[in-house]
This record gives structure tokens, C-alpha cells and sequence, in this order.
């Protein structure tokens, strides 16, 4: 599991996510990941799921959580690169509409303007 971050322009912050995202260390990077855009005062933050093989319902809770603060401070957050799997995950359990998803970081870079 590795998780990379970036600025991007506009004030975006950006998490790369590859491996698993199962419970344990990977999660609480992640976790780790979104609070420090939340302390830089990020209010606009990408998580790139591109790199991720297998997502189960500890994966799911931080993807919620990271969500669900940035929604309750009228912040925005987005997904991309959710493979088939991950979506179906989503479309099941009703996350699909829930999150902002988008094929690539430059569809959801966009989208924010």
C-alpha cells in the first residue's frame, strides 16, 4: 500500500491510493492523508483510487468519513480512477450516489471551477 500527496493549482489537494485498501496501516494513511489537507485548510481534495486492486468495507468507512467531514464543512471532495469493481461496490451499496466520481484527476481538477 502507498499513498502519495500533492498540491495541484486551484488549492487542490490531491491523494494518490495504490494497493489495498483493506483496514490496518493502509487506512489509517489515508485517513492521515485527508486530515492534513483538513489542517492546510484544503477545501477542495481529489483521492485517486486509480492504483487500488481490492476495496472492502474498512476502505469504504474512510472513503465515507473523508466525505462526510469535508461535506459538513462545505468543503468538496471527489473520486477518480474507481475501477469496476470499486464501482460495483458503490452501485451496490448506494455510495454511488453519494460520492463525485470522475474517470481522471483532470476531469475532477476541472470539475471544480
Amino acid at each position: 500500500m502507498a499513498v502519495r500527496t500533492s498540491s495541484l493549482t486551484g488549492g487542490i489537494g490531491l491523494i494518490e491510493v495504490k494497493g489495498a485498501l483493506t483496514g490496518g496501516e493502509e487506512t489509517d494513511e489515508v485517513r492521515r492523508a485527508v486530515a492534513g489537507f483538513i489542517d492546510r485548510e484544503y477545501s477542495k481534495l481529489i483521492i485517486d483510487l486509480g492504483g487500488v486492486t481490492f476495496v472492502n468495507s474498512a476502505g469504504i468507512g474512510v472513503l465515507v468519513g473523508a466525505h462526510t467531514t469535508y461535506t459538513r464543512k462545505g468543503w468538496h471532495i471527489k473520486l477518480t480512477g474507481v475501477n469496476k469493481n470499486i464501482d460495483s461496490v458503490f452501485v451496490i451499496t448506494k455510495l454511488s450516489l453519494v460520492f463525485d466520481v470522475h474517470d481522471t484527476i483532470d476531469e475532477a481538477q476541472k470539475s471544480f471551477t
